[in-house]
């Protein structure tokens, strides 16, 4: 009998076996108020830290200093950066006034062409000032690649005759190219005469001119940089892929940046001065990083020893009184850290001209900077009326999700709607330049007088009841068309 019960005793889920647990009973009370003050000095302010223990906020120092200097760094790299999307988007529109025909700015969406004639003459266009570039050119072009490459893409069979409502159209599209070389004197006939290249009107898809150009962006030298050669892939595109009697014309373009050879730049482009500041940087962000991932420990193996201590008393802590120790805060300057360390790093490359994703190491800074300055609302929290503020929004976070939630579902449904009914019917896709509005009759009936407001006609007489309170002084002469509409 004592063996069994000793085997029964073994084999139970006891809370005494397979855990270093001591059963639920009562627990020392120096034990409990040493985990009371540890548990309340944790969740001290930086403040009631220094007035408790004297520990000085070394690590509150430390993220105001990585605010100015994130907040510095990101001006500098954005001052850059303006420069290089500027020279990009510079070059774009002047690409698009030189090889685009008749091209007006802001006309991106309404150019196209309508006949034969038309596209003929504007692909001719666009060869004649490819050959052109370096005589006509303010900026500085140089020719890359291997030339401009002329592609037709057409359907393999097409034939269509809308009077008898018939068609016989094999969908596998065909490709053929035509290469233009910069040293050819005139740009080849386009008409079929040639016999290299004849458009399929009837089947034809789309049309497009591929070419490179190189250039040199010296405008960085206003920001003490060495500057970037940029490589542009220009695509010239007559799309008829809608076979609607319309032919769009758009013009896209790629910039490839590296670094140029053999740069001479004699007192310029010592990046020392900002090579040891992006260091400075990414030290203090790494040790940012330290400290909070170790408080974030602290915080865990605190929650783990209030647990223990909960069981030993027979009360499980819920999921919320665990989330209580992980600092949301310190999750924050966590991630900011990473993202600065990465975007330094890339910013460090890009001025070494080893890179040149400068869209990516914006989205890093940026982010960064925007989760920095987001940390400062955590030390308006030391302040009794900023935290009421604080704690309020924080209660009221989940109704405002649900509220937000609600709407936009609402709105969903009614993109979907208005999508689908009102979309095709919006102003931007009808034809600009239409007829001017009608004038109602009354508008009409005013137009009809041709006297200006300084002629004289107008003055009533001088004991009208409003006449004290005229003040206005002899206004220029308008077009009666302007006064009406």
């Amino acid at each position: 009998m004592a063996a069994a019960s000793e085997t029964e005793r073994l084999l139970s889920r006891g809370p005494g076996y397979g855990t270093a647990e001591a059963a639920p009973g009562p627990v020392p009370e120096e034990e409990e108020e040493e985990l009371r003050r540890r548990l309340k000095y944790f969740f001290m302010s930086p403040c009631d830290k220094y007035r408790a223990r004297g520990r000085r906020p070394v690590k509150l120092a430390l993220q105001l200093a990585k605010i100015v200097l994130v907040t510095v760094q990101l001006i500098l790299f954005g001052l850059s950066n303006q420069l290089v999307v500027a020279f990009k988007e510079d070059n774009t529109v002047a690409f698009k006034h030189l090889f685009l025909k008749g091209y007006e700015d802001g006309a991106d969406d309404t150019q196209a062409i309508y006949t034969r004639g038309d596209l003929l003459e504007h692909l001719a266009f666009v060869l004649e000032k490819y050959l052109a570039v370096p005589n006509e050119t303010l900026g500085r072009y140089a020719y890359g690649g291997r030339g401009l490459r002329l592609c037709q893409r057409f359907f393999r069979r097409g034939d269509i005759d809308p009077g008898n409502d018939t068609f016989d159209i094999d969908p596998s599209a065909v490709t053929e190219c035509l290469g233009v070389h910069p040293g050819d004197p005139r740009p080849p006939p386009l008409d079929g005469t040639g016999g290299n290249f004849t458009l399929q009107f009837h089947r034809l898809i789309n049309v497009t001119a591929e070419f490179q150009l190189k250039a040199i962006n010296i405008q960085t030298l206003l920001n003490h940089e060495i500057p970037d050669c940029y490589t542009f892939s220009v695509t010239v595109t007559f799309d008829n892929s809608a076979h609607s009697g319309r032919v769009r014309i758009r013009l896209d373009t790629h910039a490839a940046i590296r670094e140029c050879h053999h740069p001479s730049l004699p007192g310029r482009g010592d990046n020392s001065l900002r090579l040891s500041f992006d260091v400075l940087v990414t030290a203090v962000c790494s040790l940012s990083l330290v400290l909070c991932a170790r408080s974030i420990a602290r915080g865990l193996l605190l929650q783990r020893e209030y647990s223990r201590f909960q069981r030993r008393r027979g009360r499980a802590v819920s999921p919320w009184e665990r989330l209580e120790f992980l600092n949301g805060w310190y999750l924050l300057l966590v991630t900011s850290d990473v993202l600065t360390v990465l975007g330094t790093v890339l910013k460090i490359g890009i001025e070494a001209k080893n890179f040149s994703g400068y869209d990516v190491c914006s989205i890093l800074l940026g982010t960064s900077t925007l989760l920095v300055w987001v940390g400062v609302i955590r030390y308006l929290t030391f302040f009794q009326k900023y935290n009421i503020l604080i704690v309020t929004l924080r209660v009221a976070l989940p109704s405002v999700l649900r509220f937000c939630c609600c709407v936009a579902v609402i709105y969903l449904g009614y993109c979907f709607c208005g999508w689908i009914v009102l979309g095709p019917h919006h102003v931007k896709n009808q034809p600009e330049g239409g007829a001017p509005a009608p004038l109602s009759p009354l508008q009409a009936f005013i137009a009809q007088c041709r006297d200006s407001p300084d002629s004289g006609k107008f003055r009533r007489d001088s004991s009208a009841s409003c006449s004290a309170l005229c003040c206005c002084g002899r206004a220029p002469v308008q077009d009666n068309a302007l006064l009406v509409n």
